[in-house]
C-alpha cells in the first residue's frame, strides 16, 4: 500500500553534470528533452513493475495536446514516447531512469506516481522539473553538431555586441547571464504572460515543443508592445524617467526589475538591449542563439525594398518618411530545423524583438530562414520581406522643397545597405563578418538577380509605383563629385577635423553653392540637436580637386551629443546649371578609454583587489561619476560606486573587492558614467584559479 508522500532524490548533480545544465543556479531539476534522467524514491511499497508515473505541464494536461504522458516501467526506453527504465530497488527505495521525446513540449513538469494498490486514490506526487531544448541530442529540431559552438551559442554568458558605424566598428561587452538565480522561471513567466497563452492557454503550452514558435512568441515578449513584455523602446534622446539603453551592461538586472515591479515594462531599451535579453531568454531554453549586427540597414517600412530620404536646400535631413537607415542595427539568429520549409532553409533563423513593424498585427518578427534571405525567397514564413530590405534595400536620396512639395532625385544607391554584418567569434573575443550569409557580393550578376527575384515574389516587378524615380532620373550624371575624408581623431573631448574634397568630373569650370549641417543624432539616424551649419560658394576648375577644411569645436557640440555619441555631416551642392551634389558623412566618437586592472591572482573563493582607472581628458572637472560592475562567477550583484568628481587632465582610480565563486575564464564588465561621458564601457578577462 502506498504510504505518506513519498520522499523524492532528483540526483540533481549527476542530471545536470549529463544534461549541461550544471551553470543554473537552481534547487529544481533541470534537464534537456531526447535524454535519460534519473530520479530515486521511496515510501511505495510495491513491486515496482506495476507503477505507472505520469508526467504533466500546463494548465490542463491532457495526452491530446501532449501535455500529459503516462508510462510504466519497461524494459528499454522508447526514442517516441515518455518511458521508464529500473535502474536499480532496495528495500522500499526504487531508481528509475525517465526518458522525454525529443519533440517534448519544454515546460515546469509535475511528476507523480500511482501504484495498483493505491486504487483510485490520487497518484503520489514526486515533484516538478524543468525540460528545456536540447542542442546535444540528434533528434531534437536545436540539434546542433558542433560541440565548440553548442559551447559558445547555449552555454556562454558573456557576449560582444558591435555597434558604432561601417566606417567605424566598435564593440562592448554584455553579460547574458542566462543561468542566473530564477531567469529560467522568468522565461517561462515571458511565456505564460504572452499573447497567445492569455488567448488560449491550453493550445500555446501545446505548441511549446516548436522553436519556431517560442523563439516567435519570445520576439514579441521582449517588447513591451502589445503584450505588456519585458522593454519599453525608447529612440528620442531623452531617457530621464528611466535608465539610458547605453547604460545597461547585462540581461539579468533588466529581468529581475521586470518580475519584481510585478512584470511592468522596463525603461529603457533598444535593439542591441532587445537583442542581448532575447539572446539571454532563448540560450536560457536551451535554444542556440546569437545576437548580429547589420551595419546600414534599411528600416523599410512600406515593403517596396527601397528607402527614402528627404533633404531640405540647406542639407537638413528632413525624417519625413516612416523609412530609414540606421548606423547598426542588432537582431538575433536561432539555430533549429525548419521542418515547414524544408532541409535547405534550416540552421540559423532571424528573430528580432525590437519593435519596428507590426507582423501579424503585433510587434514581432521572425523566425526567418537565413538561406531564404540569401535566396530572394522572401514569400517564406516569417517575415522574410522586411528582413530582406533590412540587408538590401535600394536608397533613394531626394531634395524636397515643403514649399511646393517639389521632390527631385540627387542619386540612388542599390550598394550601401547591409554592410559588415558581425558577430562575435565562436571561443574567442574576436568578430565574425558573415555578410556573404546573408547575400551574395554587392554588385555582382548573382546579387542583382537574387534582388529582382525578391521585387517579383512582392509583386514590385510589375506594379506601377507613381513614387519611384524615373529611369531618366537615375541615369543622370553629375558635374561633381564630394566626399568628407577624417583628419585627426573622432574622440568626445576633442575639435572634430574633417575636409570637404569636391571634384570637377567635367571639362569646364563648375560654380558650386554649398550648404553645411552638422546634427547630433541617434544610432537610427534620427537628427536630435543642431549643432553646426555654414554655406560657401566655390568655383572648381575642369578636372580639379578642392579641399575646405572644417572644425567643429568640443563646445560648439558637447551639449548637443547625444549618448551615442554620433554626429551626421551633410554638404549639400548645388551645381550652377547642373543636378544637386548630397556629400554625407556619419561620424562615430569614442570615449575616452578606462582601464581594468587585477592586482593579484584570482583564486577561487579568495578575495582579489580590482583597480579601474580614468583619465579625464577635458579642461573641466567631471562630476556626477558613477561606477558600475558586473561579473559572472566574479560578484553576487552589480556593484554600484560612486567615485569622486576628477579634476581637468587628472587621472581617477576606483579599487574594490571581488570574490571568485568559479574557476575559468570570467569576464569582469564596467561601466563609467558622469555628466560628461555617460556610459564608457570595457570588460576584461579573469582566468581564476583552483
Amino acid at each position: 500500500i502506498a504510504a505518506t508522500q513519498p520522499s523524492t532524490n532528483w540526483h540533481l548533480k549527476e542530471n545536470a553534470r549529463d544534461h549541461h545544465t550544471s551553470r543554473f543556479y537552481s534547487k529544481e531539476l533541470i534537464v534537456r528533452r531526447g535524454q535519460a534522467f534519473v530520479v530515486s524514491f521511496n515510501g511505495i511499497e510495491q513491486p515496482e513493475q506495476n507503477l505507472t508515473f505520469i508526467a504533466e505541464t500546463g494548465p490542463k494536461p491532457s495526452k491530446l495536446t501532449k501535455t500529459q504522458a503516462t508510462f510504466g516501467i519497461s524494459s528499454t526506453v522508447s526514442k517516441e514516447s515518455w518511458s521508464a527504465v529500473l535502474q536499480s530497488t532496495s528495500s522500499n527505495s526504487v531508481s528509475i531512469s525517465i526518458y522525454s521525446p525529443p519533440n517534448a513540449v519544454i515546460g515546469r513538469y509535475k511528476l507523480s506516481v500511482q501504484s495498483p494498490s493505491s486504487g483510485s486514490s490520487s497518484p503520489a506526487k514526486l515533484g516538478t522539473f524543468v525540460l528545456i531544448f536540447n542542442p546535444w541530442s540528434s533528434g531534437d529540431d536545436v540539434f546542433m553538431p558542433n560541440k565548440a559552438e553548442c559551447e559558445e551559442y547555449v552555454l556562454e554568458e558573456f557576449g560582444i555586441i558591435f555597434a558604432g558605424n561601417k566606417n567605424h566598428i566598435s564593440s562592448f561587452g554584455w553579460n547574458f547571464g542566462q543561468f542566473q538565480d530564477d531567469i529560467l522561471n522568468i522565461c517561462l513567466a515571458m511565456l505564460d504572460r504572452s499573447l497567445n497563452y492569455r488567448q488560449d492557454p491550453v493550445t500555446d503550452v501545446s505548441h511549446r515543443n516548436d522553436p519556431k514558435y517560442v523563439g516567435r512568441v519570445l520576439s514579441a515578449m521582449v517588447n513591451a508592445n502589445d503584450d505588456q513584455g519585458v522593454l519599453q523602446g525608447n529612440w528620442s534622446g531623452n531617457y530621464e524617467n528611466g535608465k539610458s539603453p547605453s547604460s545597461w551592461t547585462g540581461s539579468g538586472e533588466i529581468l529581475q526589475k521586470w518580475k519584481k515591479s510585478g512584470f511592468r515594462p522596463v525603461r529603457y531599451g533598444q535593439c542591441w538591449v532587445f537583442a542581448a535579453v532575447l539572446t539571454t531568454v532563448l540560450r536560457s531554453l536551451g535554444i542556440p542563439t546569437r545576437t548580429i549586427t547589420n551595419f546600414s540597414s534599411a528600416h523599410d517600412a512600406d515593403g517596396n525594398l527601397r528607402v527614402d530620404e528627404f533633404y531640405d536646400a540647406s542639407g537638413n535631413n528632413l525624417n519625413r518618411t516612416a523609412d530609414s537607415v540606421w548606423n547598426f542595427h542588432v537582431w538575433n539568429e536561432s539555430w533549429f530545423s525548419r521542418s515547414d520549409l524544408g532541409p535547405s532553409y534550416s540552421g540559423w533563423q532571424i528573430l528580432d524583438a525590437t519593435p519596428q513593424e507590426e507582423s501579424e498585427g503585433i510587434y514581432q518578427c521572425g523566425p526567418a530562414s537565413r538561406h531564404a534571405i540569401k535566396e530572394g525567397d522572401v514569400d517564406l514564413d516569417y517575415d522574410c520581406p522586411f528582413v530582406f530590405a533590412e540587408v538590401n534595400a535600394d536608397c533613394m536620396y531626394w531634395n524636397y522643397d515643403p514649399a511646393t512639395g517639389k521632390k527631385t532625385l540627387i542619386f540612388s544607391q542599390s550598394t550601401t545597405i547591409g554592410e559588415f554584418i558581425s558577430t562575435k567569434a565562436v571561443g574567442r573575443d574576436d568578430r565574425v563578418d558573415v555578410t556573404n550569409d546573408y547575400k551574395y557580393e554587392e554588385g555582382s550578376r548573382k546579387e542583382r538577380e537574387v534582388f529582382k527575384k525578391a521585387r517579383k515574389k512582392l509583386g514590385l516587378e510589375d506594379k506601377f509605383d507613381p513614387t519611384a524615380p524615373t529611369q531618366q532620373e537615375i541615369d543622370q550624371k553629375p558635374d561633381i563629385s564630394g566626399k568628407f575624408k577624417v583628419a585627426g581623431p573622432l574622440e568626445v573631448g576633442k575639435d572634430l577635423n574633417l575636409i570637404l574634397v569636391l571634384a570637377n568630373l567635367q571639362s569646364d569650370a563648375k560654380t558650386v553653392h554649398v550648404n553645411m549641417t552638422a546634427w547630433s543624432t541617434v544610432y537610427t539616424r534620427r537628427p536630435v540637436h543642431e549643432i553646426w551649419k555654414d554655406s560657401i560658394s566655390v568655383t572648381v576648375s575642369p578636372k580639379e580637386e578642392k579641399q575646405f577644411p572644417i572644425k567643429i569645436s568640443y563646445p560648439d557640440y558637447q551639449q548637443q551629443l547625444t549618448r551615442d555619441n554620433m554626429i551626421q555631416v551633410t554638404a549639400l551642392c548645388h551645381v550652377e546649371g547642373g543636378i544637386q551634389v548630397l556629400v554625407q558623412r556619419d561620424l562615430s566618437l569614442d570615449n575616452p578609454a578606462i582601464d581594468i586592472q587585477i592586482l593579484g591572482e584570482a583564486k577561487v573563493n579568495e578575495e582579489v583587489d580590482v583597480e579601474v582607472i580614468f583619465t579625464n581628458p577635458i579642461d573641466t572637472e567631471v562630476m556626477n561619476c558613477v561606477l558600475q560592475v558586473e561579473g559572472n562567477g566574479l560578484l553576487k550583484e552589480i556593484l554600484e560606486i560612486d567615485v569622486p568628481p576628477v579634476k581637468a587632465s587628472e587621472t581617477s582610480s576606483t579599487k574594490f573587492k571581488i570574490i571568485p565563486s568559479e574557476t575559468g575564464p570570467k569576464h569582469l564588465l564596467v561601466n563609467f558614467s558622469c555628466d560628461k561621458f555617460p556610459d564608457v564601457k570595457t570588460f576584461k578577462m579573469v582566468n581564476v584559479i583552483d
